[in-house]
């Protein structure tokens, strides 16, 4: 039973940006000690809604308090930190220092000689780590972290300033299933040492599993707060939507009996990344990729592509070899790609969408290395329609759009070429559910279309989109399941365990 004032309130909270209201009369309640999940589609008031958490916005109306005390002032940063911290989807790790730096960076403690004592910090950063079971060598730069690595290193700092209410942004992005598990158990061993966590995360079954509260938020409104365990997940999505949670579609028919082959892989090796690969797609089929995140099935996919030139065996598209490594000639032959990350492989951010939509085909949009400007925009225009990207114009950066529409943006590239084959790579990671729908949705029409499709994920809802999914382990197809799997058989597939044995 919760006692005593909530660790962080926020009540009538309204915030404008010019003519846009990023929240109205928005509010949300964390008691002491609950793992509480904020959820809601992208623009519904989320990440505006963290920046008054944290002290880097005023709201225009409203109130945030901590323990039942009215927040500090937005320039005590001292204060806040002591109160609340963020560890977000993009890492704020300086890669070139040290653990040690990282931890204490504007921290250091000066001997009598006024320089710094890499010593004591180092003592420290090991002491503060040991306390919140960290194993990390504080001696190595901090970019040769994993993921997982840097997280566990930037909640372990949050906490050095004093704070025990932690907001997680994404967490899990980036993780494969393992370290998921290890974030979970670290998030409930963090739970009964009094630390209070607000967890955001598009991905529903994670709320289940983790969160003991979850409070919807759409179209800058607060729409319900619930204990997790009271609320259907049918109500769940309804509350992020506005709408009844729709049935699951009938079965996707799948190609025809004499389909070709538009891509095929025969005996493809990439030294330490996989061995021996061999499968063929069809016209018209979906095929995934399932494993972790370091099974393979990213560079494998990647192979196709042209980003890794495989060591032995052939690529082939709709026909003809690839020259192994080229993306151009993957280009050429009829490939479309969605990366695994759009922040860094998918986009250029501050070019706009219609130029991040036209990358891979300059030569149909004007004459001797010249792009016409109105041809470029109309093509735009047209793919911004297709898939209802919302934007006043084409001219817009692609900075200036939420998660959902960015990912859009990428998909409407892969698809500017008209492709045989399209290669997307966890295509929904990080991005709303109503996107999510959305964009799964195209791959089938693509699909129908008569291209083959080649979905790399861990994401179960990605998979199920599949005719049949390969799953890959330690560098290695070891298992074709059809389409009408159970998730603990594919799940049980991906980590190596038989169900059976």
């Amino acid at each position: 039973m919760v006692v005593g004032p909530p660790v962080a309130e926020a009540t009538g909270v309204t915030k404008r940006f010019g003519s846009t209201v990023a929240l109205r009369e928005a509010a949300i309640s964390i008691g002491q000690g609950q793992t509480h999940a904020l959820v809601g589609r992208n623009g519904a008031g989320k990440s505006t809604l963290v920046s008054i958490l944290t002290g880097l916005q005023a709201p225009d109306e409203g109130a945030v308090s901590f323990g039942g005390e009215p927040a500090p002032r937005l320039a005590d940063r001292d204060a806040w930190r002591q109160r609340v911290a963020c560890v977000y989807q993009k890492s704020t790790i300086i890669p070139e220092l040290t653990v040690a730096e990282n931890l204490f960076l504007n921290r250091h403690e000066h001997g009598r000689n006024g320089l710094i004592s890499w010593r004591t910090v180092r003592r420290k950063a090991r002491e503060l780590l040991d306390t919140w079971s960290v194993d990390v060598d504080v001696r190595v730069p901090a970019g040769e972290l994993d993921v997982e690595q840097r997280q566990f290193v930037e909640i372990a700092r949050a906490l050095s300033f004093g704070a025990r209410f932690i907001i997680l942004d994404e967490p899990t992005a980036q993780l494969d299933g393992a370290a998921i598990s290890r974030l979970f158990t670290r998030i409930k061993d963090l739970q009964q040492q009094g630390v209070t966590l607000l967890f955001i995360s598009h991905h529903l079954q994670e709320i289940y599993e983790i969160c003991d509260t979850v409070t919807v938020f759409r179209d800058a409104r607060h729409i319900l707060t619930s204990p997790v365990g009271e609320l259907p997940r049918a109500e769940l999505v309804a509350a992020m939507t506005g709408e009844a949670a729709a049935e699951a579609g009938g079965a996707r028919r799948g190609p025809p009996a004499e389909a070709a082959n538009v891509l095929e892989l025969t005996g493809a090796s990439l030294r330490g990344a996989y061995d021996d690969v061999s499968f063929r797609v069809r016209a018209g089929e979906i095929v995934g990729l399932a494993g972790a995140a370091s099974s393979g099935r990213i560079e494998i996919a990647e192979t196709v592509v042209g980003l890794r030139a495989a060591t032995d065996g052939t690529v082939e598209v709709a026909g003809p070899q690839l020259r192994p490594g080229s993306v151009p000639a993957a280009l050429k032959a009829g490939v479309g790609f969605v990366p695994q990350d759009r922040h860094q492989q998918g986009y250029v951010a501050q070019m706009s969408i219609a130029d991040n939509g036209t990358l891979t085909i300059p030569d149909q949009l004007g004459r001797a290395g010249f792009i016409d400007g109105r041809r470029r925009d109309e093509f735009a225009r047209s793919m911004i329609g297709k898939l209802a990207i919302k934007t006043p114009g084409p001219e817009l950066p692609v900075s200036g759009l939420s998660g959902g529409n960015q990912q859009k943006v990428v998909m409407a590239r892969a698809l500017a070429n008209d492709p045989k084959v399209l290669v997307l790579i966890n295509p929904t990671a990080g991005i709303d559910v109503r996107s999510k729908e959305f964009l799964l949705g195209k791959v089938e029409e693509i699909a129908e279309s008569g291209a083959g499709v080649l979905i790399a994920s861990d994401e179960l809802d990605d998979l199920r989109l599949c005719d049949r999914v390969l799953v890959v382990f330690q560098g290695r197809v070891v298992a074709e399941i059809p389409r009408g799997w159970h998730d603990h058989q594919l799940v049980a597939s991906m980590e190596g365990v038989d169900l059976d044995g």
